[in-house]
């Protein structure tokens, strides 16, 4: 039995080895000896694919006097320097055209409403269009075609009217 528990050191240690190596497979041979260990690569964490429904603008109630009240309803995050940024729903691959050879769906200066799609972002091989859903003016482009972008990372800055 010693030479058995000897045999369970010995591929303990080895085991021990690939760890602090990050090895994904081991194959080792002496004599007729011969061992191969193998541990299953990790696989990144892959988000669910989220469709985004487009939910109609509720109407803005008009106050008495004519003017307009101000909406109860949450706002988008501000900047500080006055601006709103567009933020990605998903995690995927930014896409700023439809195609390589396409025209870009925005421009810094572009006009936008709340309907303006301004990006793709690519997710497990779906194209998710992302649309402004506020009105103003593009000022900055924040990510290039082909990043990868995460949950909530601003993709644009646009000036509010």
């Amino acid at each position: 039995m010693p030479e058995k528990d000897a045999d369970v050191q010995k591929i303990k240690e080895l085991i021990r080895i690939m760890k602090e190596n990050d090895l994904v497979k081991i194959d080792i041979q002496h004599g007729e000896d011969r061992i191969s260990l193998q541990r299953a690569e990790p696989q990144p964490p892959v988000a669910p694919a989220q469709l985004v429904a487009a939910l109609p603008a509720p109407a803005m109630p008009v106050a008495a006097s004519g003017t307009q009240a101000v909406s109860a309803g949450p706002q988008p995050p501000t900047s500080p320097e006055g601006t709103v940024e567009i933020k990605s729903p998903i995690v995927g691959t930014f896409y700023e055209a439809p195609s390589p050879d396409s025209d870009l769906y925005v421009e810094v200066g572009s006009h936008v409403d709340p309907q303006t799609v301004v990006c793709i972002v690519e997710a497990m091989k779906v194209m998710n269009e992302i649309k402004a859903e506020i009105s103003g003016t593009v000022v900055e482009k924040l990510v290039k075609t082909g990043q990868a972008v995460e949950y909530g990372q601003p993709l644009f800055r646009v000036r509010p009217e």
